[in-house]
């Protein structure tokens, strides 16, 4: 599985923290996976390590976008923009693996797939912001 799709998958994964409890984000995972069966085991492993490196990290990371998002609550961001940026923030404080313009870039890149118009300039300007 190419770093993009592994990318995509972390991030439909995290899209889904802001409608269940952790229980059921745990269950939402499990039933993820035994659906995809083109999922490779090492993949698997990667991706659900590197969401539950995040979710401990979530309310530090909330902290950071709340901070650059200067007079946005989280509360008004999109769901999706919201996750895109939780994944970009945490790879690019928490991953040294992935280079800061790598993480910009993927981040961009998923905005114009799974956001608004207007959402892949948004999140480009938080996380340069960031960098």
């Amino acid at each position: 599985m190419s770093r993009r799709k592994v990318r995509e998958t972390i991030f439909l994964l995290l899209f889904r923290v802001e409608f269940n409890t952790q229980e059921e984000l745990q269950e939402q995972i499990k039933w993820y996976f035994e659906e995809r069966t083109d999922i490779e085991g090492k993949d698997q492993i990667y991706i659900e390590t590197k969401i539950g490196s995040i979710l401990k990290r979530l309310p530090e990371i909330d902290e950071q976008i709340h901070s650059i998002c200067e007079g946005w609550r989280l509360e008004r961001l999109g769901k999706p923009e919201l996750a895109i940026l939780r994944l970009a923030v945490y790879e690019i404080t928490n991953d040294a693996n992935i280079p800061t313009g790598v993480a910009i870039n993927e981040a961009v890149e998923l905005a114009k797939i799974y956001c608004s118009e207007e959402a892949p300039r948004f999140v480009n300007g938080v996380l340069a912001k960031l960098a």
